[in-house]
């Protein structure tokens, strides 16, 4: 006999679900429960069974307890009572399904919002929508309090319309990054297919050789970039950087063995080594200074979208095993389209400048900058050539002030991988589902969108306020939402509390790096580097930036199962207090200063003020 207080302990036991205070019910699977819930039809008339003692009260063999409100009093006899005959047997069934018919099941639950869209999945979209809402209000709420844009650069892209000139040709080379975004998605969900299909199902290292390919071709694009840049420009290089991605593309989406597999993930992580490095020393170079800062931000908001495309194109994976090759074919269309796309973009000013093409160079500045800066520019540029018009090699990197804007730049990726980004992307599937989020392309949506919604808030105040207020205000948003997660799991709190502190941390985390450390790491680089030595600046920063990605995915579980989350994670925000402090020190601001200007004052040769 079960007294009233267990029956109240029951039905409050449960996880509680979050952010409300008010405890959840997690509901028996209704397969191994469905009797309890009286969803299922009322087997036969049970045969006469020996006596037995009642078995624990919960569901079958799981040790769940059962909610009071759902357990049905019990018509007939006992369990450990003698039977009386199959007739008393029979007449018991026919009495509960009387009973049933007449009495639906109540309901105890004191919070009406349990009925329908599970609470923790309806709390987390409240959530992301109202980062997505903040996001946009700062994006287009804040340019309208600063007053727009002004000569010194303090005015965001949303001021005026003269970005829309530039904009066309630097979305086309933004695609590059979209596609970046979708390679990155693409094997969220259709791995397990790809497996079964390609015969290598329960392999996990062969799974993860598939995913981790990628970035060992990427390394050697982004080592190959430099030299393809200083040789046919940004313009022909991002087309000829094509050919591997649709190639890639092609074999992964036709690959009938792990072998073309694996080439097609080489190829294609190769195109996207190089696209890496050049897109943002193309927009870096193209871009008015006026705008600079908003347009390079169109990096990240590509791969955000990018992300969520595959994701969502992803979705019929569920439940058709070959759609995985649909996804991969689908990946060539942005490679055609940046082929045609750039055809009709114009070179950058800069690089026809160096090899000697003034007259192409000033046509450039032109068509795309505003009349007031074209000859100021013009002169600065062809000063900048003038006084060093030799070619470049990787010895440069190694003399000032060459080698403090290399070092910066490999520092500033080395930090932001040990940051701890790709450790908090691959566990918030698992603190997803601690809340009830079971599917992990699901969870990987609400922190694709959370993603987004930091870099439209990065977009509009990259040249309000300045690349390096955003580089250590991002950072240390992000061991603030480190420790956060860190206290959540490492003290002993209420469940509920613990995974909303987890799930606030996760998205915190996320927006907060999209707001400063993914875009400005990006965009600084180029902007702090020479015209002679930009494109091996960038190539050096990146190969470091893919490197480091490769060692934190190797290393990042055994470190787990070792130390445990909370070790690992408060050392990432150890590192990203770190990375603030180093922001501070050591990082020039650039917001408003054309890239001959910042050369001019970081050389030895031409004492200027740096900030």
């Amino acid at each position: 006999m079960i007294s009233h207080r267990e029956k109240r302990s029951a039905a409050n036991a449960g996880p509680p679900f979050w952010p409300f205070p008010l405890a959840a019910r997690r509901a028996p699977s209704p397969l191994r429960a469905g009797h309890l819930l009286d969803e299922s039809p009322l087997p036969s008339p049970p045969r006469c069974r020996p006596s037995s003692p009642p078995p624990p009260r919960g569901v079958h063999g799981s040790g769940l307890p059962v909610p009071a409100a759902r357990v049905r009093p019990r018509l007939g006899p006992p369990r450990s009572a003698p039977c009386r005959g199959a007739s008393s047997c029979g007449r018991s069934a026919s009495r509960r399904s009387k009973a049933r018919h007449l009495r639906p099941p109540r309901r105890r639950s004191r919070n009406p919002s349990q009925v329908g869209c599970p609470p923790s999945v309806s709390r987390l979209l409240v959530l992301v929508a109202l980062l997505v809402l903040m996001s946009s209000f700062l994006a287009t709420g804040l340019d309208a309090g600063s007053g727009g844009g002004d000569s010194g650069g303090d005015g965001g892209g949303g001021a005026d319309l003269g970005w829309l000139r530039v904009f066309p040709h630097v979305l086309t080379a933004s695609m590059a990054n979209f596609l970046f975004g979708y390679h990155i998605g693409v094997m969220n969900g259709p791995i397990e297919d790809i497996a079964r299909e390609l015969g290598f199902q329960g392999n996990p290292f062969l799974q993860g050789l598939v995913v981790s390919i990628f970035i060992v071709g990427a390394f050697f694009g982004s080592l190959s970039s430099s030299a393809l840049v200083d040789k046919f420009g940004c313009k022909k290089t991002l087309q000829i950087d094509s050919i591997p991605l649709i190639i890639g593309a092609f074999l992964s989406a036709q690959a009938d063995s792990l072998d073309e597999m694996l080439l097609g993930r080489f190829l294609v992580g190769i195109g996207i080594g190089v696209n890496t490095v050049l897109v943002p020393l193309y927009i870096s170079e193209v871009a008015p200074t006026k705008y600079r800062g908003f347009l390079g931000t169109l990096c990240q908001i590509g791969t955000c979208l990018g992300i969520i495309g595959a994701l969502s194109l992803g979705i019929p994976s569920e439940s058709n095993p070959h759609w995985w090759r649909t996804m991969l074919y689908a990946a060539c269309v942005p490679g055609f389209l940046i082929v045609v796309g750039m055809q009709f973009a114009v070179e950058s000013p800069r690089w026809l400048a160096k090899v000697g093409r003034f007259d192409d160079a000033r046509k450039v500045v032109e068509s795309l900058w505003e009349p007031s800066e074209v000859d100021k520019s013009m002169e600065e540029i062809k000063a900048v050539v003038a006084n060093d018009d030799s070619q470049s090699s990787w010895s440069d990197l190694l003399v000032e002030p060459h080698n403090r804007v290399a070092l910066i730049g490999g520092s500033l990726f080395f930090l932001q991988q040990f940051a701890g980004i790709n450790g908090v992307l691959y566990f918030s599937s698992l603190t997803f589902r601690d809340v009830g989020i079971t599917s992990g392309a699901l969870a990987s949506l609400y922190v694709g969108i959370t993603n987004f919604g930091g870099a439209l808030v990065a977009s509009n105040l990259m040249d309000k306020q300045g690349r390096k207020n955003l580089l250590i205000g991002s950072y240390l948003g992000m061991a603030f939402a480190m420790f956060l997660i860190v206290y959540g799991i490492s003290f002993p709190l209420d469940e509920g509390v613990a995974h909303s502190l987890s799930i606030t941390g996760t998205l915190l985390y996320i927006f907060t790096f999209a707001l400063g450390a993914g875009p400005v790491t990006g965009i600084i680089i180029p902007e702090l580097s020479s015209a002679r030595t930009r494109s091996k600046v960038m190539g050096f920063s990146f190969t470091v930036h893919w490197i480091c990605n490769f060692l934190v995915g190797l290393y990042f579980l055994e470190l787990v199962n070792k130390f445990g989350v909370g070790a690992v994670y408060a050392g990432f925000g150890g590192v990203s207090l770190l990375t603030a402090l180093f922001a501070y020190n050591f990082i020039v601001e650039t917001k408003g200063r054309s890239l001959e200007e910042i050369e001019m004052s970081m050389s030895p040769a031409t004492p200027g003020k740096r900030e």
